[in-house]
């Protein structure tokens, strides 16, 4: 009785420190491995062993927990924290030679052409989902929307609140296997007999697209009937900025002839081409070609520093300038490091017993028509969290080890709260009124943050609903 009351206490205490960090905002990752420590420490004391397989004590039992914490950096890295750190290198180099900029300038452009101010809405929501394959920060993305898209949305008569609220809503659950929550969801899975060899590829286009292409089309409309009606409610419609004044960077003119565009424009999703290519020939053909997204990503790199001397001759600045793919993998390393933080945390917590008894709580729903009651535990949480902290990937990361324990236990697929969890992340970090973007926005359109989650929270909230029972019907 007395083991069970401080396996509880410590789980309580150390759950809600880090949901207070996430809260307040701080770096969540020193809270995950200070906690983490901690309760292996806690386990130590309590008699039992570290919950980390064939693992092998330093002799030293204070020793012991960074032990943990050497070994899960080196797993990582040698898995799904490589790709990471790939990722951030050809993203980083992309925008240091420009190709970014170019991708962002093609695909916005013929938005110019449209007129009808409520037509744009679904169109400018889609559009900016497929422009964070190139642009995955929320925040960056809608500082670049703002320069580019914003003065012509109002030029067409759009609202300042609707065309802020599109823009806020844009980057959300696009499937990509470049993304690095999906990579290390894929990861994860990949631990479960039933999807042993599962790559990030098959992930996002086998099940995560299957949730949420719909739902983006959903959202889209309804984020055309929310905006309409509010506008005629508060008798915005067709109030034009022509002569508004926004406050934002300058974003250079793009210059160049067409193949240079039109080669550059591609580049950026390059490696989701490779992948999709390789998929379709396995599809189509069952051919055994395997394209990793390592591969994908080192191929397309190569390929862009081709493309560079070509355009500039040779010049050796041009092999300089890929030190930004080094320096870019570096800047990665947060995320790879929240990884292995939540990583070291979930060792904590199944130390000391908690995952074994959340385990055997989860068995009792078994068979009784309840299957569900465990993905909407963890979106209600997920909608908590990022409600009231406005980050919606730190909670994903620290749920990512937990998602297969329990659905094992639960007796349910992994696949039925990975999807919803890491979408519902996403899809509510614009309901939050303290999230970067909607500030970012809010403040760029000269509107309160509660005014914009106005006009996001219902096209998000019915967006998270849809995706739950679309969720629950195909991958249950």
């Amino acid at each position: 009785m007395s083991s069970n009351l401080v396996m509880y206490a410590s789980a309580i205490i150390g759950v809600a420190v880090v949901i207070y960090m996430l809260i307040k905002k701080m770096d969540i990752k020193i809270s995950l491995f200070l906690i983490g420590i901690l309760l292996i420490l806690v386990s130590t004391a309590m008699g039992k062993e570290i919950a980390v397989k064939d693992f092998v004590s330093t002799g030293v039992v204070w020793l012991d927990p960074l032990q943990v914490i050497v070994t899960q950096f080196k797993q990582t890295f040698t898995a799904a924290g490589f790709i990471i750190l790939l990722l951030g290198g050809y993203t980083a180099y992309m925008s240091s030679i420009g190709a970014n900029e170019v991708t962002v300038n093609a695909l916005t452009k013929p938005i110019s052409k449209i007129k009808s101010v409520y037509v744009l809405v679904p169109l400018v929501f889609l559009l900016g989902n497929a422009l964070s394959l190139v642009i995955p920060s929320a925040s960056n993305l809608a500082i670049i929307l703002l320069a580019t898209l914003y003065p012509i949305l109002r030029k067409t008569g759009m609202s300042a609140l609707t065309a802020g609220a599109v823009i806020a809503t844009s980057a959300t659950i696009v499937p990509t296997p470049l993304g690095s929550d999906n990579v290390a969801i894929a990861e994860e899975l990949a631990k479960h007999s039933s999807f042993a060899g599962l790559t990030v590829t098959d992930y996002v286009f086998n099940y995560h697209a299957l949730i949420s292409i719909p739902t983006l089309i959903f959202i889209a409309f309804v984020h055309y009937f929310w905006q309409k009606r509010l506008d005629k409610k508060a008798g915005l419609t067709g109030q034009a900025g022509k002569d508004e004044h926004v406050e934002v960077d300058s974003v250079a003119a793009i210059t160049g002839g067409k193949l240079y565009k039109t080669v550059y424009a591609i580049l950026p999703i390059f490696p989701i081409i490779l992948l999709l290519g390789a998929y379709a020939a396995q599809i189509i053909t069952g051919s055994t070609i395997e394209i990793s997204v390592e591969i994908a990503t080192l191929v397309s790199f190569v390929l862009a520093i081709v493309c560079e001397l070509i355009r500039h001759k040779g010049n050796k600045s041009v092999l300089e300038k890929t030190e930004a793919f080094f320096k870019g993998m570096g800047g990665a390393v947060p995320i790879v490091a929240l990884l292995v933080a939540a990583s070291v945390f979930v060792t904590g917590l199944k130390s000391i017993g908690l995952v074994d008894e959340l385990q055997s709580a989860m068995q009792s729903i078994q068979g009784n028509g309840l299957d569900f009651i465990l993905p909407l535990i963890m979106v209600a949480l997920t909608a908590l969290i990022v409600i009231l902290s406005g980050s919606g990937t730190a909670l994903f990361f620290a749920m990512v080890p937990l998602i297969v324990p329990l659905a094992v236990a639960a007796g349910i697929s992994p696949i039925a709260i990975s999807v919803p969890l890491g979408l519902a992340g996403n899809l509510f970090r614009a309901v939050s009124p303290v999230a970067a973007v909607i500030l970012i926005v809010a403040g760029t359109v000269k509107k309160n943050p509660i005014e914009l989650v106005k006009r996001t929270s219902v096209p998000m909230i019915a967006g998270v609903v849809f995706m739950f029972v679309l969720s629950m019907i195909v991958l249950l």
